[in-house]
This record gives C-alpha cells, structure tokens and sequence, in this order.
C-alpha cells in the first residue's frame, strides 16, 4: 500500500479518532498525541490494512485500547473524562450561555456513566455509528449495545429532569 492508498482509507475517518480520544482522555494535547500514535501505528502496519473488512472500525478500537492503556498508566493518574462536541449557532448571548450549560451538564452526566456506556454513548450518539459497527469495536453482542445505550440514555435523560425540575445539580 503506497502513500496516497493508505490516506485514502485513513483520513476519512481521523477526525473521528480524535473525537473519541477527546472523550476518552484529558485534554486535546492527550488526544493529539493518541491519534498521532494511531496513524503511526496503522502506518506501520499499512500492509496489513487490507485484511481488515472494516479498516475504521479497525481504528476506532485501536483508540479506544490505546487511551483505555493511558488511563490506566501511572503517567495517566490525573486524567478525567472531558468533550466538547457541538457547534453555536446564531443565537443570543443568553442562549448561548443556557446551550453551552445545558451541554456542560451532559458532558458531566456523562463522565459518571459507567466506561462501557461512556464508550457506547460517544460510538452511537456523537460519531454516529451502526451498532454493527460498535459491536465490533466494543467486542459485544448487539443486545448488549443496545442495552448499555439504553441505560446510558435513561441514566443522563432521569438526571436532566431532575436537574430541570428541581433546578439543583
């Protein structure tokens, strides 16, 4: 596999690395250099990228292995969980202050779910995968994914109202 070949089936999905490297590690310096190690590493094994059928689902649990190795290392003690995935629209200054609250609360709602759900939530509802797809990078049967996302969803969606009918976090 040559240069151009292995860009081609590489850079369509590397914003979607970094994603998940963001969400699974401290800050964007920890995903930058996550995804940097990925690329290298798949550039390494370019020649083998074409026994995968699937070569992103191929990368994404790559990622998902590599900042799960971080997280547990020593040099890895301090990180938390943090992502800042979504875009402002036009809106006022007020609204932009409830949106990016409302974002906040979720992000921190997330970050108390369970490493499974967490890795779900991120695979299905941000990056948009199949649960195919996450099936196999997760190593799990589809009803267990969709088990896991569905309690993901319920755990965050009961938080939120509480959260909205109370107005206490």
């Amino acid at each position: 596999m040559n240069q151009s070949d292995f860009l081609k089936a590489v850079l369509p999905f590397k914003d979607k690395v970094f994603r998940l490297a963001k969400r699974l590690l401290v800050s964007v310096e920890e995903a930058e250099d996550a995804t940097q190690e990925l690329y290298f590493k798949l550039w390494r094994n370019k020649e083998k990228l074409s026994d995968y059928r699937n070569v992103e689902a191929f990368a994404m649990t790559m990622t998902k292995n590599y900042c799960f190795d971080r997280l547990k290392s020593k040099q890895a003690g301090n990180l938390t969980l943090v992502h800042s995935n979504y875009k402002e629209k036009d809106t006022t200054l007020e609204k932009k202050i409830e949106y990016k609250d409302s974002v906040n609360q979720v992000h921190k709602l997330i970050e108390n779910l369970p490493e499974q759900q967490k890795i779900i939530i991120q695979l299905r509802d941000i990056e948009q995968y199949d649960f195919d797809e996450i099936c196999e990078m997760v190593n799990m049967k589809p009803t267990a994914v969709r088990v896991a996302l569905s309690r993901a969803r319920k755990t965050i969606r009961e938080a939120l109202i509480k959260q909205h009918n109370y107005g206490v976090s």
